[in-house]
Protein backbone atom coordinates (compact mmCIF):
# COMPACT_ATOMS: atom_id res chain seq x y z
CA UNK A 1 0.00 0.00 0.00
CA UNK A 2 1.03 3.51 -0.70
CA UNK A 3 3.40 4.42 -3.84
CA UNK A 4 6.36 2.14 -4.96
CA UNK A 5 8.98 2.64 -7.63
CA UNK A 6 10.44 -0.52 -9.65
CA UNK A 7 12.10 -0.78 -13.01
CA UNK A 8 10.35 -3.51 -15.29
CA UNK A 9 13.11 -3.01 -17.84
CA UNK A 10 16.00 -1.08 -18.87
CA UNK A 11 15.58 2.98 -19.23
CA UNK A 12 11.97 2.39 -17.62
CA UNK A 13 10.60 3.30 -14.52
CA UNK A 14 7.37 2.06 -13.04
CA UNK A 15 5.77 4.45 -10.47
CA UNK A 16 2.90 2.44 -8.69
CA UNK A 17 -0.36 4.09 -6.54
CA UNK A 18 -1.86 1.64 -4.30
CA UNK A 19 -4.17 3.38 -1.80
CA UNK A 20 -7.48 0.65 -1.35
CA UNK A 21 -10.16 0.27 -1.77
CA UNK A 22 -10.21 3.42 -4.79
CA UNK A 23 -7.18 5.17 -4.32
CA UNK A 24 -8.70 8.26 -3.20
CA UNK A 25 -5.48 9.64 -2.07
CA UNK A 26 -4.93 11.13 1.36
CA UNK A 27 -2.50 14.83 2.05
CA UNK A 28 0.83 12.40 2.35
CA UNK A 29 0.12 10.06 -0.68
CA UNK A 30 0.02 13.08 -2.77
CA UNK A 31 3.28 14.42 -1.23
CA UNK A 32 5.11 10.58 -1.72
CA UNK A 33 3.85 10.39 -5.34
CA UNK A 34 5.49 13.62 -6.58
CA UNK A 35 8.40 12.70 -4.48
CA UNK A 36 8.79 9.12 -6.64
CA UNK A 37 8.30 11.10 -9.35
CA UNK A 38 10.95 13.75 -9.25
CA UNK A 39 13.25 10.64 -8.38
CA UNK A 40 12.31 8.81 -10.80
CA UNK A 41 12.85 11.70 -13.34
CA UNK A 42 16.67 12.43 -11.73
CA UNK A 43 17.53 9.18 -12.04
CA UNK A 44 19.98 9.58 -14.94
CA UNK A 45 19.40 5.66 -15.89
CA UNK A 46 15.79 6.70 -16.25
CA UNK A 47 14.57 6.90 -19.90
CA UNK A 48 10.80 6.96 -19.35
CA UNK A 49 8.51 6.60 -16.34
CA UNK A 50 5.00 4.64 -15.99
CA UNK A 51 2.45 5.83 -13.98
CA UNK A 52 -0.05 3.21 -13.36
CA UNK A 53 -1.69 2.13 -10.27
CA UNK A 54 -3.79 -0.96 -8.80
CA UNK A 55 -6.91 -2.03 -7.88
CA UNK A 56 -10.33 -1.50 -9.38
CA UNK A 57 -9.09 2.57 -10.54
CA UNK A 58 -6.49 4.68 -11.67
CA UNK A 59 -7.19 7.53 -9.38
CA UNK A 60 -10.77 8.92 -7.32
CA UNK A 61 -8.96 12.09 -6.54
CA UNK A 62 -8.43 13.46 -2.94
CA UNK A 63 -9.74 11.52 0.44
CA UNK A 64 -12.47 13.52 1.34
CA UNK A 65 -13.42 11.64 4.36
CA UNK A 66 -9.89 12.70 5.32
CA UNK A 67 -11.28 16.26 4.90
CA UNK A 68 -14.16 15.46 6.42
CA UNK A 69 -12.63 14.43 9.81
CA UNK A 70 -10.42 17.48 10.25
CA UNK A 71 -12.29 20.36 12.35
CA UNK A 72 -10.05 22.69 10.38
CA UNK A 73 -8.77 23.29 7.16
CA UNK A 74 -5.39 21.85 7.71
CA UNK A 75 -6.50 18.41 5.42
CA UNK A 76 -7.81 20.76 2.61
CA UNK A 77 -5.12 23.04 2.27
CA UNK A 78 -2.74 19.95 2.32
CA UNK A 79 -4.87 18.29 -0.23
CA UNK A 80 -4.45 21.45 -2.51
CA UNK A 81 -0.90 21.92 -1.82
CA UNK A 82 -0.09 18.19 -2.51
CA UNK A 83 -2.37 17.78 -5.44
CA UNK A 84 -0.52 20.61 -7.05
CA UNK A 85 2.98 19.33 -6.22
CA UNK A 86 2.02 15.76 -8.11
CA UNK A 87 0.75 17.32 -10.80
CA UNK A 88 3.61 19.38 -11.41
CA UNK A 89 5.62 16.57 -10.51
CA UNK A 90 4.27 14.98 -13.93
CA UNK A 91 4.56 18.05 -16.04
CA UNK A 92 7.98 18.81 -14.77
CA UNK A 93 9.36 14.91 -15.04
CA UNK A 94 12.29 15.51 -16.35
CA UNK A 95 11.44 12.32 -19.07
CA UNK A 96 8.05 11.35 -20.78
CA UNK A 97 5.70 10.25 -18.58
CA UNK A 98 3.46 7.44 -20.03
CA UNK A 99 0.11 7.27 -17.82
CA UNK A 100 -1.66 3.68 -17.84
CA UNK A 101 -5.33 4.28 -16.67
CA UNK A 102 -7.83 1.79 -16.27
CA UNK A 103 -11.50 1.85 -14.24
CA UNK A 104 -12.07 5.45 -13.09
CA UNK A 105 -9.58 8.28 -13.77
CA UNK A 106 -11.35 11.13 -11.73
CA UNK A 107 -10.40 14.50 -10.03
CA UNK A 108 -7.33 14.05 -8.77
CA UNK A 109 -7.07 11.70 -11.71
CA UNK A 110 -7.28 14.20 -14.25
CA UNK A 111 -4.88 16.49 -13.05
CA UNK A 112 -1.66 13.47 -13.19
CA UNK A 113 -2.98 12.19 -16.37
CA UNK A 114 -3.70 15.82 -17.76
CA UNK A 115 -0.26 16.50 -17.48
CA UNK A 116 1.51 13.44 -18.83
CA UNK A 117 2.76 12.99 -21.68
CA UNK A 118 1.20 10.22 -23.19
CA UNK A 119 -1.97 8.02 -21.83
CA UNK A 120 -2.61 4.16 -22.61
CA UNK A 121 -5.93 3.20 -21.70
CA UNK A 122 -8.15 0.42 -20.86
CA UNK A 123 -11.18 -0.28 -22.59
CA UNK A 124 -13.03 0.03 -18.98
CA UNK A 125 -11.65 3.48 -18.25
CA UNK A 126 -13.55 6.81 -17.59
CA UNK A 127 -12.07 10.01 -17.37
CA UNK A 128 -14.35 12.79 -15.45
CA UNK A 129 -14.24 15.76 -13.06
CA UNK A 130 -17.05 15.31 -10.20
CA UNK A 131 -15.93 18.59 -8.07
CA UNK A 132 -19.07 20.22 -8.62
CA UNK A 133 -20.47 17.32 -6.47
CA UNK A 134 -17.39 17.27 -4.21
CA UNK A 135 -17.58 20.94 -2.87
CA UNK A 136 -14.38 21.49 -4.75
CA UNK A 137 -13.14 23.06 -8.19
CA UNK A 138 -10.24 22.46 -9.63
CA UNK A 139 -8.06 20.56 -13.10
CA UNK A 140 -10.23 22.15 -15.46
CA UNK A 141 -6.73 23.50 -16.77
CA UNK A 142 -6.29 19.74 -17.00
CA UNK A 143 -9.55 18.58 -18.93
CA UNK A 144 -8.67 20.78 -21.26
CA UNK A 145 -5.80 19.20 -22.51
CA UNK A 146 -7.50 16.18 -23.34
CA UNK A 147 -11.17 17.30 -24.60
CA UNK A 148 -12.02 20.36 -26.83
CA UNK A 149 -13.23 23.48 -24.40
CA UNK A 150 -16.69 22.98 -25.49
CA UNK A 151 -16.86 19.29 -24.16
CA UNK A 152 -14.44 19.87 -21.38
CA UNK A 153 -17.10 22.90 -19.82
CA UNK A 154 -20.05 20.53 -20.52
CA UNK A 155 -18.23 17.34 -18.79
CA UNK A 156 -17.29 19.95 -15.60
CA UNK A 157 -20.55 21.31 -15.10
CA UNK A 158 -22.24 17.93 -14.96
CA UNK A 159 -19.79 16.09 -13.25
CA UNK A 160 -20.09 13.46 -16.61
CA UNK A 161 -17.67 11.34 -17.32
CA UNK A 162 -15.98 10.41 -20.81
CA UNK A 163 -14.66 7.29 -22.63
CA UNK A 164 -11.36 6.18 -23.13
CA UNK A 165 -13.16 5.54 -26.69
CA UNK A 166 -14.05 9.14 -26.59
CA UNK A 167 -10.84 10.87 -25.74
CA UNK A 168 -8.75 8.53 -27.82
CA UNK A 169 -10.95 10.15 -30.59
CA UNK A 170 -10.11 13.26 -29.67
CA UNK A 171 -6.12 12.47 -29.80
CA UNK A 172 -5.84 12.84 -26.49
CA UNK A 173 -5.56 8.65 -25.82
CA UNK A 174 -2.83 7.16 -27.50
CA UNK A 175 -3.92 3.54 -27.14
CA UNK A 176 -7.16 1.78 -25.82
CA UNK A 177 -6.71 -2.40 -25.08
CA UNK A 178 -8.23 -4.38 -22.89
CA UNK A 179 -7.88 -4.26 -19.28
CA UNK A 180 -5.36 -7.04 -19.16
CA UNK A 181 -3.28 -5.72 -21.34
CA UNK A 182 -2.74 -2.08 -19.97
CA UNK A 183 0.24 -2.32 -18.35
CA UNK A 184 2.05 -4.43 -20.83
CA UNK A 185 1.19 -1.90 -23.66
CA UNK A 186 2.40 1.13 -21.59
CA UNK A 187 5.70 -0.58 -20.58
CA UNK A 188 6.07 -1.53 -24.49
CA UNK A 189 5.51 1.91 -25.45
CA UNK A 190 7.88 3.06 -22.38
CA UNK A 191 10.24 1.01 -23.88
CA UNK A 192 10.06 2.51 -27.25
CA UNK A 193 11.12 5.48 -25.90
CA UNK A 194 13.73 4.56 -23.36
CA UNK A 195 15.40 3.01 -26.46
CA UNK A 196 16.32 6.48 -28.08
CA UNK A 197 18.90 8.63 -26.65
CA UNK A 198 19.03 9.57 -23.25
CA UNK A 199 20.53 13.01 -23.03
CA UNK A 200 18.08 14.20 -26.08
CA UNK A 201 15.17 12.53 -24.75
CA UNK A 202 15.92 15.08 -22.01
CA UNK A 203 16.51 17.63 -23.92
CA UNK A 204 12.85 16.60 -26.04
CA UNK A 205 11.13 16.89 -22.88
CA UNK A 206 12.11 20.17 -22.01
CA UNK A 207 11.68 21.72 -25.44
CA UNK A 208 8.03 20.78 -25.70
CA UNK A 209 7.57 22.04 -21.86
CA UNK A 210 8.91 25.28 -23.40
CA UNK A 211 6.48 26.12 -26.23
CA UNK A 212 3.29 24.67 -24.28
CA UNK A 213 0.73 28.05 -24.60
CA UNK A 214 -0.16 27.28 -21.17
CA UNK A 215 1.77 27.85 -17.67
CA UNK A 216 -0.25 24.15 -15.77
CA UNK A 217 0.85 25.19 -12.38
CA UNK A 218 -0.07 28.64 -12.69
CA UNK A 219 -3.10 27.87 -14.29
CA UNK A 220 -4.15 25.30 -11.68
CA UNK A 221 -3.12 27.30 -8.90
CA UNK A 222 -5.81 30.17 -10.42
CA UNK A 223 -8.39 27.83 -9.99
CA UNK A 224 -7.42 26.71 -6.59
CA UNK A 225 -8.33 30.20 -5.52
CA UNK A 226 -11.76 29.69 -5.90
CA UNK A 227 -11.77 26.31 -3.98
CA UNK A 228 -10.90 28.64 -0.87
CA UNK A 229 -13.72 30.97 -1.86
CA UNK A 230 -16.16 27.85 -1.81
CA UNK A 231 -15.19 26.61 1.54
CA UNK A 232 -14.66 30.26 3.03
CA UNK A 233 -18.37 30.67 2.19
CA UNK A 234 -19.63 27.15 3.70
CA UNK A 235 -20.88 25.89 0.28
CA UNK A 236 -18.10 23.36 -0.02
CA UNK A 237 -18.84 21.62 3.41
CA UNK A 238 -22.63 21.78 2.60
CA UNK A 239 -21.74 19.92 -0.85
CA UNK A 240 -19.04 17.74 0.51
CA UNK A 241 -21.19 16.88 3.91
CA UNK A 242 -23.49 14.77 1.61
CA UNK A 243 -20.46 12.93 0.02
CA UNK A 244 -21.73 9.06 0.14
CA UNK A 245 -25.06 9.50 1.77
CA UNK A 246 -28.10 8.21 -0.10
CA UNK A 247 -29.73 11.49 -0.68
CA UNK A 248 -25.90 12.78 -2.85
CA UNK A 249 -27.03 8.84 -4.47
CA UNK A 250 -30.76 9.71 -5.60
CA UNK A 251 -29.85 13.58 -6.60
CA UNK A 252 -27.08 11.50 -8.66
CA UNK A 253 -29.67 9.06 -10.08
CA UNK A 254 -32.08 12.14 -10.44
CA UNK A 255 -29.27 14.36 -12.75
CA UNK A 256 -29.13 11.31 -14.58
CA UNK A 257 -32.37 10.76 -15.35
CA UNK A 258 -32.70 14.45 -16.57
CA UNK A 259 -29.73 14.00 -18.80
CA UNK A 260 -31.26 11.48 -21.18
CA UNK A 261 -34.97 12.36 -20.92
Amino acid sequence: MGVSTTSPDKGVSLVTVDFPPVNALPVQGWYDLADALRAAGRDPGTRCVVLAAEGRGFNAGVDIKEMQRDPGHGSLIGANQGCAEAFAAVYECEVPVVAAVGGFCLGGGIGLVGNADVIVAAEDATFGLPELDRGALGAATHLARLVPQHLMRALYYTSRTATAAELQAHGSVWKVVPRGELLDAALELAGEIARKDGYLVRLAKAAINGIDPVDVRRSYRFEQGFTFEANLSGVADRVRDTFGTAKAEDEAKDQAKEGTS
